[in-house]
């Protein structure tokens, strides 16, 4: 069974770490490298890789042995909600063949929580039923707010975060498209009223916002205010008209459109209606058999 992931992790301006998980990635027969891109401003690096399952967990594992040793969440700092160095693991099926990804997840995870003194909550299509499975509710308050709970109740590991490297959410989950709008400018509270609109649309039950997270945000190395989205059901959502509908409505508050860009992967078939994003061919993953 073939499987990707897309972690994403707190580092986003250790370039020696970036290198090495580019060592670390290449070389694998079988093992396809969709993306490995950091953001000095959101401080933050998102990797996309498939294979065989097995091969998959394997150099998980090992991209979290390196990143462990250097990542401290109490000296970080970016723009990016976190609440692990690890912060969110997601793993999607590519093709029908029947295989028991609940179960390596959840047996992955174990290990994980063992080896690694970090606790892991699992989200998406593998929550059990224990806490909330969405993203956003379990990120809450950051790490700095998981440090101040205490007490925690997990799926595997430790009753409290961890002091360094927090907490870790991985899980199953359907096909997500995350990408950027760009805008010139310092006038990040025009991006994050475009942001909380798009919530507020959504919110309402707008049809074209009903999938869609928005967030705003300064980046200071580029001079540019940026609304970053997550669209949950890309296959529910016109995507073109979307990227146009935000363009205008950032427009209305004066921010000039820069650049697009995609973080992760996108389906072959959501690609095909997302003409307006500039996607780089490996970001393109055929999850038909």
């Amino acid at each position: 069974m073939r499987v990707l992931t897309v972690p994403n992790w707190s580092f986003g301006r250790d370039r020696d770490l970036l290198a090495l998980f580019g060592d670390l990635l290449s070389g694998w027969d079988g093992l396809t490298v969709h993306y490995l891109r950091s953001d000095v401003d959101h401080n933050r690096t998102v990797s996309a890789f498939s294979g065989p399952a097995d091969r998959v967990f394997e150099r998980l594992e090992r991209l979290a042995e390196a990143a462990f040793e250097r990542i401290d969440l109490n000296r970080h700092i970016g723009v990016h909600p976190r609440v692990g160095a690890l912060d969110v693991c997601p793993f999607l099926r590519l093709g029908t063949e029947p295989y028991p990804l609940q179960l390596k997840i959840e047996a992955f995870a174990a290990g994980f929580a063992e080896k690694f003194g970090v606790p892991v909550f699992l989200y998406e299509q593998s929550e059990r039923g224990r806490h909330p499975a969405d993203l956003p509710t379990l990120r809450q308050g950051g790490f700095g707010g998981m440090l101040l709970k205490g007490r925690i109740e997990p799926d595997f590991g430790p009753d409290h975060a961890h002091p360094r490297l927090g907490v870790t959410i991985m899980g199953e989950r359907p096909w997500l498209l995350a990408f950027n709008l760009n805008f010139w400018g310092d006038d990040v509270s025009a991006a994050k009223t475009v942001a909380k609109e798009i919530r507020n649309r959504r919110n309402e039950g707008e049809p074209m916002f009903e999938h869609v997270r928005a967030l705003g945000f300064f980046l200071t190395s580029r001079e540019m205010v940026q609304v970053s989205l997550n669209v949950t059901r890309p296959e529910l959502t016109s995507l073109d008209p979307l990227i146009e509908r935000v363009t205008a409505m950032a427009g209305r508050y004066g921010l000039q459109f820069a650049e697009t860009e995609l973080i992760g992967v996108i389906r072959a078939s959501d690609a095909l209606r997302a003409t307006r994003l500039k996607i780089d061919p490996a970001q393109i993953v055929n999850d038909e058999p």
